[in-house]
């Protein structure tokens, strides 16, 4: 067993005796709702029950206060809708981060941490009003029976869902269903006469937490994550051996807009990035024993040049990784500062199907450092504060007068680091602002929409090309694509405006190769092609390579 230290003092090396005026408003708002709707926990324990209060003989005011209410109140009032909206309400004076849970909404909760779903596992898009198969996941029920990207379901069972103004909430209850129950679907697909009917027998379906695993030259690999859940690690770890065989001796991990999720997840990958017996992180609370976490075994990246890329969104496990990084010097932390969660939530399962998640513990970085933001002014002001951030310049420029705690720590080689307000990168990269960023957002949400309709009406379209390399180094987007899709774009309600489209024109055309790619190379392709253009990773490649 370790010795107990108060590693708050301790430094790693030391020796161990164990143009729209709205539109940056908008951006940085939509900035701070994605990450809050991507929020899960850094660590929870499942199946825990909540001990009932029945029998303790003490006083309970809050069912006294519902009892009279549902009793004497003028009008009749949902009881249960009452308890949830006061329990929220009791936990936003807590903290940001304890949140209840309602019945109907913990299972998809769940999913998204656990890593899994019982569906027929496609992904699909509403293309004029027809369900259009985007990819079948491999090794799914979709992919084993014959559907194939391109693939329009005109048919659910005996129920014609093409045409019928269908939304993307009832294609997923039509889809979804128990495992091993079986779904009937009937598709059109380019180039043959009739409908094609597939039996489909549901299973469980990954939830994919690697977005992208790449060569991006003969020795450096590149890795985005974008949550860490229960089945990160495992993903994580076969992409790495996948990259290391294929001459990988450089790696960039990407965890921008990774809003978190499982602690292990976290200290398992950093486990194969640090050499053994190196405190990856430590928690502790009021009633929670500290817990150190530490490299074990033998990692499976452990030396080889490495760079972790973060920005304003990269919270939680994302921070745990990062600053387990940074400070053994293990690597360069690259990209904007974090947001700045530190805290540890565990998670209790309630009797009629809700739950608690609830702030137990702080997590501390090896150095000591707890990256945690004040919230003392409210959890809407603590959510505001990133777009705060953006208007003070934060996002673009460096300065040191941001910086939230003067606390000095120290890296493994004595660099100084600092602590609350979240992980600061070695090396800062700025926002891009000078594209029209309200005007692309629109542009791209019809993007997928267009190039789903041609591929499905043409999936030979991108055969010319074997390889993902050669595809990002040799095709152009057509003359006749380019008009075609802004012509698509001024029927939308986008509407076309040539000036500020003129300015956009570079980025959308290497969006639209980027939904091309996607079509044939999944994700992978998707990244590959935007991460060409990304400032953020060249600054990577730059440093790796040196």
């Amino acid at each position: 067993m370790d010795e107990f230290k108060d590693y708050q003092s301790y430094k790693p090396g030391e020796p161990r005796r164990s143009s729209n005026p709205f539109a940056p408003l908008i951006y940085a708002l939509l900035i701070v709702f994605g990450v809050l709707m991507g929020f899960v926990v850094a660590h929870v324990t499942s199946g825990k029950r909540v001990p009932l209060a029945k029998g303790s003989g003490k006083y309970d005011k809050l069912d006294d206060i519902i009892s009279f209410i549902k009793l004497k109140y003028v009008d009749t009032v949902n009881t249960e809708q009452l308890e949830d909206n006061a329990i929220e309400k009791m936990l936003t004076t807590l903290d940001p981060h304890s949140v209840y849970i309602p019945k109907k909404d913990l299972e998809q909760t769940n999913e998204s941490l656990e890593g899994n779903f019982e569906g027929v596992g496609i992904e699909f898009f509403l293309v004029q009003d027809t369900i259009t198969v985007v990819s079948a996941i491999s090794g799914g029920p979709s992919e084993l029976v014959g559907i194939h990207a391109g693939d329009r379901i005109i048919k659910i069972n005996d129920t014609t869902v093409a045409g019928t103004k269908i939304k993307n909430e009832d294609v997923i209850h039509k889809l979804r269903g128990p495992g091993g129950t079986t779904v009937r679907v009937s598709i059109l697909r380019s180039g043959e006469k009739g409908l094609k009917v597939f039996n489909i027998k549901r299973d469980k379906i990954p939830l994919f937490s690697i977005d992208a695993g790449y060569m991006v030259d003969a020795t450096t690999g590149y890795i985005k994550i974008n949550r860490f859940s229960a089945t990160t690690y495992q993903e994580f770890h076969k992409k790495l051996k996948e990259l290391r065989d294929a001459g990988m001796t450089k790696l960039i991990i990407d965890l921008r807009q990774n809003p978190g999720g499982y602690l292990n997840a976290a200290t398992d990958i950093a486990d194969d990035l640090l050499d053994d017996e190196k405190l990856i992180v430590y928690t502790k609370g009021k009633s929670v024993d500290k817990v150190e976490y530490r490299s074990t075994r033998p990692g499976e990246f452990e030396n080889g040049k490495l760079a972790v890329l973060i920005d304003q969104g990269s919270a939680s496990a994302s921070e745990i990784l990062s600053g387990a990084i940074q400070d053994w010097d293990r690597g360069t932390i690259i990209g904007r500062t974090s947001f700045g969660k530190g805290l540890v939530q565990e998670q209790y399962e309630l009797p009629d199907g809700s739950a608690l998640r609830l702030t137990v513990a702080r997590y501390y970085t090896p150095s000591g450092r707890c990256i945690q933001r004040a919230y003392d002014k409210g959890t809407e002001e603590y959510y505001n504060e990133i777009s705060d951030r953006y208007k003070k310049g934060e996002f673009v420029h460096e300065d040191s007068s941001m910086i939230r705690d003067t606390t000095v720590y120290h890296t493994a080689k004595g660099r100084v680091v600092y602590g609350g307000g979240g992980i600061k990168p070695d090396i800062f990269v700025p926002l891009d602002t000078t594209e029209d960023f309200d005007y692309l957002y629109r542009i791209r949400v019809v993007i997928p929409e267009f190039i789903y309709s041609h591929y499905s009406a043409d999936p030979s379209m991108l055969n010319a090309y074997k390889t993902l390399p050669e595809f990002g180094s040799k095709y152009q987007v057509p003359a006749m694509l380019k008009a075609e899709f802004k012509a698509y774009l001024n029927r939308d309600s986008a509407k076309l405006d040539e000036k500020r489209y003129a300015k956009l024109a570079p980025k959308v055309e290497q969006l639209i190769k980027a939904y091309l790619a996607k079509q044939k190379w999944q994700t992978d392709g998707f990244y590959y092609v935007l991460n060409q253009d990304d400032k953020v990773v060249e600054k990577a490649l730059e440093v790796v390579r040196k």
